[in-house]
């Protein structure tokens, strides 16, 4: 009975947190930054659904909104596109806010930028080293976290003490690898010159272009999910310590 409590309550902690990384892993929200560095193009927006219905989708002159330059990046994509100044930085990165006029490179070596041209290159950035931390631990914390979550359902009915220590052995290692990987992004945001990142070459246009960036939705959710996944880790390793004893 106290087993199947203690399972229940480590089920109940696991999938919340293993639900956390995969949303983290999956979106491309772990850095936002906002500048005001104007386009080459005019400055537009898109009116609403029922004006496209009537018309062809065009995107109109508004003189009286100022806009900025919206950055959005993650371990898959790499984002920008315009957005209203008066709006708050955390809400213009909502599915429902974004215009498809969002242009978005692949960015499977987040978090740092690779180099254009030959290097060493004027933008290339001596710590690109943490690109590649970066990269490995995060595939490897989903990895983790995806293959003691597998076991410990296998364990669960057979109650199988070695899945379970073996299971909550994952998803530990799956939860530290996330707390390092999260200590390198904080590390690259703020010891890492991100405006330079940000604008690379557009900053040349823009020498004054004032750039506010901050964690984004995606980093909020695998901090979330670090406890809740360490927490169901230990529980279901005890779990297996205590069958073990018990045999």
């Amino acid at each position: 009975m106290k087993i199947g409590v203690a399972a229940l309550v480590g089920g109940l902690l696991g999938v919340p947190g293993f639900l956390c990384f995969l949303l983290a892993f999956g979106t491309d929200y772990w850095l936002l930054a906002h500048e005001d560095c104007v386009f080459k193009q005019p400055r537009t927006t898109t009116y609403s659904v029922a004006q496209i219905n009537s018309t062809e989708a065009s995107e109109v002159e508004d003189p009286n909104r100022s806009f900025l330059t919206l950055h959005h990046e993650g371990f898959f994509w790499r984002c920008l596109f315009q957005h209203d100044s008066t709006q708050h930085l955390l809400l213009a990165v909502l599915f429902t806010n974004q215009p498809r006029s969002k242009e978005c490179i692949q960015g499977y070596l987040f978090p740092l930028p690779v180099a254009v041209g030959p290097v060493p290159h004027n933008i290339y950035d001596a710590t690109a080293v943490f690109r590649g931390f970066w990269t490995v631990l995060i595939i490897l914390a989903v990895v983790a976290s995806v293959t003691g979550g597998f076991l410990l359902v296998c364990a669960v009915p057979f109650i199988s003490q070695k899945l379970y220590r073996v299971g909550g052995a994952f998803l530990i290692t799956a939860g530290c690898l996330f707390l390092v990987l999260v200590g390198l992004f904080i590390l690259w945001k703020e010891l890492v010159d991100v405006r330079q990142y940000i604008l690379q070459e557009r900053g040349r246009a823009c020498p004054d272009a004032h750039l506010e960036a901050q964690y984004g939705w995606s980093f909020i959710v695998a901090v979330a999910g670090i406890p809740l996944i360490l927490l169901s880790g230990l529980l279901f390793y005890c779990i297996g310590r205590y069958l073990q004893r018990d045999i």
